[in-house]
């Protein structure tokens, strides 16, 4: 079966609803007696570990993650010698969802989150991790996981911060100034929004990213050197 479903917008479109039930019976053929399996959702990033059950309403709720066309996750075996040979779909970009990006930092940031994982979603070697590590992965992983509003498939909590953040510094946008959008903004979300309360939060945040950082005290914008 095609794999073009993964691509299609429309989660309930027979041809998505389909692909899904062929990526099921896949993931069952070749992980047998497995109670989980990586989620390869939009939101889990193949990261974090579901029933097969599950993983199949993650994806109905969340879509697939649009670059994943080869399962190697779940089994597929990649030839690279016919891959050459495959249909090849030109002029067509890949397409980038900011979330998934903010969930490959999380996970560059703790290794430990995506290591050491059977196909039961269990240790097969107990590795040490500090306490407050995990602590700040698990605020981290909530952050990237909550909708930035009720409804919102765009953007998360942690989405939003990196992309505001990011602005701030690209053009040199004061701390006063920033605050003041970020007080528009919240108004002109829905009322249920969870935006940023203002730039302290979101330095606390990046703080959290491994990003630290050190004011330009003769930069009359209060820009700031991020380093690693």
């Amino acid at each position: 079966m095609s794999r073009r479903w993964i691509q299609n917008p429309n989660r309930c479109a027979d041809e998505y609803l389909d692909g899904i039930e062929d990526f099921i019976e896949f993931a069952r053929r070749h992980n047998l007696g497995a109670t989980r399996i990586r989620c390869p959702c939009r939101r889990c990033n193949n990261t974090l570990w579901e029933t097969i059950e599950n993983v199949g309403f993650h994806l109905v709720r969340n879509r697939m993650i649009e670059t994943y066309s080869i399962w190697n996750l779940h089994g597929e075996q990649v030839d690279h010698a016919s891959s050459s040979n495959a249909p090849r779909v030109d002029n067509v970009e890949p397409i980038v969802d900011p979330n998934d990006q903010v969930m490959g930092i999380i996970h560059d940031v703790f290794p430990f989150a995506s290591t050491n994982i059977n196909q039961e979603g269990e240790d097969d070697v107990p590795t040490p991790i500090d306490s407050a590590e995990f602590e700040q992965y698990e605020k981290l992983l909530k952050n990237a996981n909550q909708e930035l509003y009720q409804g919102c498939e765009s953007f998360s909590v942690l989405t939003a911060i990196v992309e505001l953040m990011h602005g701030k510094i690209k053009y040199r946008m004061s701390n006063l100034c920033f605050d003041y959008f970020l007080g528009v903004f919240k108004r002109i979300l829905p009322t249920d929004n969870c935006w940023m309360k203002d730039h302290k939060h979101a330095q606390k945040v990046l703080h959290g990213l491994g990003l630290g950082y050190e004011k330009i005290h003769a930069c009359k914008n209060n820009c700031m050197l991020f380093y690693k």
